[in-house]
């Protein structure tokens, strides 16, 4: 356990925290003379848990401390932080259950790819679109869940939303087409090999 994996463990704590906050719709506090809704607590957690996603990639390069944990981790606790906000906002009514659906689907598709090349023996790199839509969907997620009582902000985040979806679509064809091109060519090499083998111990015994 180091720095790194303990904060990707602390993001994983935060999305129970963050359903709690929003689906219980509190707390609303007043703090220093200022009442502070249950919004900005949803906001404030969902801001800290994507921090860090960054923070915990930024330090196991920086120590040298990537490590198998954090390598299997780090994705199964992005998927769970943004699967827990997608599927409150559906609850609270801000957001259409079909498009949370494909926001899902992506994420819980591509997890299984991934799990499928480690197992190949091959790992695929997160493209620039991948990243991008991660940035994407925390914006969303935080101006949608702020747009439920400042309503000037709910256009803002349904273009958001929007940009979140064709970005997922597009990422997840673009990573498929990734996968599909490592994979053949795994077994394509295992068919050499396979030849190669072959020739190497003929199975053709010679008769008297």
């Amino acid at each position: 356990m180091n720095l790194p994996n303990s904060l990707t463990l602390l993001r994983i704590f935060f999305v129970p925290l963050l359903i709690v906050v929003l689906l219980t719709r509190s707390p609303n506090l007043v703090l220093w003379g200022l009442q502070v809704h249950f919004e900005v607590w949803g906001v404030l957690i969902l801001l800290l848990a994507a921090a860090t996603d960054w923070a915990d990639g930024y330090f196991a390069r920086r120590r040298l401390q990537v490590t198998t944990l954090g390598i299997l981790l780090d994705p199964v606790a992005d998927k769970l932080l943004i699967c827990a906000a997608f599927v409150s906002l559906v609850d609270m009514h801000l957001v259409q259950a079909w498009m949370v659906v494909i926001i899902i689907g992506r994420e819980l598709t591509v997890l299984g790819l991934r799990n499928i090349a480690t197992a190949e023996g091959f790992t695929i790199l997160p493209s620039l679109l991948g990243k991008t839509k991660m940035v994407l969907q925390v914006l969303a997620c935080a101006t949608l869940i702020l747009g439920a009582r400042h309503l000037f902000l709910k256009p803002l985040g349904v273009v958001l939303l929007w940009l979140v979806v064709i970005s997922a679509l597009v990422s997840a064809a673009q990573y498929f087409l990734r996968f599909w091109s490592q994979l053949d060519d795994r077994i394509k090499q295992r068919r050499s090999l396979s030849l190669l083998e072959r020739h190497k111990n003929p199975q053709d015994v010679p008769t008297l």
